[in-house]
């Protein structure tokens, strides 16, 4: 963790999921200062102010405008990233925006430029690259032990398309579906350990229920420069749990109960239309629920993670882990233990406040964010053309 001589006031654009998910982060990470906050709902300002003591705004350009805001944090769903991103640069603000960068790379050389042009920092994230143990295997990777990555191995089984959704999020020219959500992730993961730069993209995707018409699954290979390549394997509907292969360790760091099967399904039965289903996702947002469910919530017991992720190198292979990494080399095979966080998510905001503070140049910076939105979008275009796409704005890793 990244030590500091002073706060930095941060302010945040959109009070929805994401943000409840950082609100762990936020609360003890004593770096930071949650000063403003800009959203649509009532019920969330007046909470805000009261949890915070900050001042609220319904409008994104008054927010950034607020003295007290050094840094923003853009936490607006997918279609709104592009405005609220310039937004924040015209005033010359640093920013953290949520993945995806974007959802068309249009949108994402625009937001990369506005901020260049700015001279601000543009840090995309939280995604599970920022991961303690994604971070370990890279630094083992560094060290020269295994050899370089040759092969890299990604799956995860999820119930994400039967969780609670606004209609937008079902429709993939707004960002919906599993590919601009969660390839996002998996994509980052392995371009930190492979070197960065993908040079190709073949895919294929799965939609297979017609009551959630977009991608809920799919299966990618991706070149990279070097040689390394990597395969990607997603299914979000719900029946087989990858965790199962995690220690039952959830993607949050959280021990699950293993004969809680279907939960998802079960839960969104309540829902009879696309209204009421709305309305039950906005049920667990900040300003609805109580707040100290995301404030007091305990620590987790390991580190975050994005399911299975095994990386082939020259002289060994990597089992990443909720906690560490288990390296299998020729003559034995070790665990390299991590201890669990005692703050969440304290990589993404490591990376930010360098930026603000140190004006250090972020990894995970508004290039990268579109390189990887770059193979994301090629996931979608090559199962439609059913060929390979080239990749061409890729950046590798410092």
């Amino acid at each position: 963790m990244s030590s500091g001589g002073r706060k930095v006031g941060l302010g945040v654009v959109g009070l929805g999921r994401a943000f409840t998910l950082m609100l762990p982060t936020f609360v003890r990470d004593a770096r930071f200062s949650l000063v403003a906050a800009a959203t649509p709902g009532a019920e969330a300002r007046a909470a805000f102010e009261q949890d915070f003591g900050g001042t609220s705004y319904h409008d994104v350009d008054a927010l950034c405008r607020d003295p007290a805001v050094e840094a923003v944090y853009v936490a607006s769903p997918h279609q709104f990233h592009a405005e609220h991103v310039a937004i924040a640069a015209a005033c010359g603000r640093h920013v953290l925006v949520d993945k995806p960068l974007a959802v068309t790379m249009a949108e994402g050389e625009r937001m990369v430029a506005s901020a260049e042009a700015a001279g601000v920092h543009l840090v995309v994230g939280p995604s599970h690259s920022f991961d303690a143990p994604v971070l370990k295997a890279r630094e083992i990777i560094a060290s020269g032990e295994v050899g370089a990555p040759c092969m890299i191995h990604a799956m995860n089984y999820t119930d994400f398309l039967y969780r609670p959704r606004r209609p937008e999020e079902l429709d993939t020219r707004m960002g919906g579906g599993v590919v601009f959500s969660q390839a996002i992730h998996q994509i980052d993961v392995v371009r930190l350990l492979a070197g960065g730069c993908v040079t190709s993209v073949r895919a294929l995707t799965g939609s297979w229920d017609r009551s959630r018409p977009t991608e809920g699954a799919y299966s990618a290979l991706l070149e990279f420069e070097g040689g390394a390549f990597a395969s990607l394997t997603y299914s979000g509907y719900g029946r087989f749990d990858s965790d199962e292969m995690m220690d039952w360790v959830s993607e949050l760091g959280k021990r699950k109960n293993p004969d809680d099967y279907g939960g998802a399904r079960r839960n969104l039965r309540k829902s009879r239309t696309p209204d009421e289903e709305a309305a039950l996702k906005r049920a667990r947002n900040y300003g609805l629920a109580d707040t100290s469910t995301f404030t007091d919530a305990p620590l987790p017991d390991a580190h975050e993670h994005f399911g299975v992720v095994i990386v082939s190198c020259e002289r060994g292979d990597l089992r990443l882990k909720a906690d560490g990494v288990m390296m299998y080399l020729d003559g034995e095979k070790r665990f390299e233990p991590l201890p669990p966080p005692s703050i969440p998510r304290i990589e993404v905001m490591d990376e930010l406040y360098d930026a603000v503070v140190g004006d250090t140049a972020p990894l995970h910076s508004g290039a990268w964010g579109l390189a990887s939105l770059e193979a994301a979008v090629a996931i979608i275009d090559s199962a439609a053309s059913r060929r390979a796409i080239a990749m061409r704005r890729q950046v590798g890793t410092r």
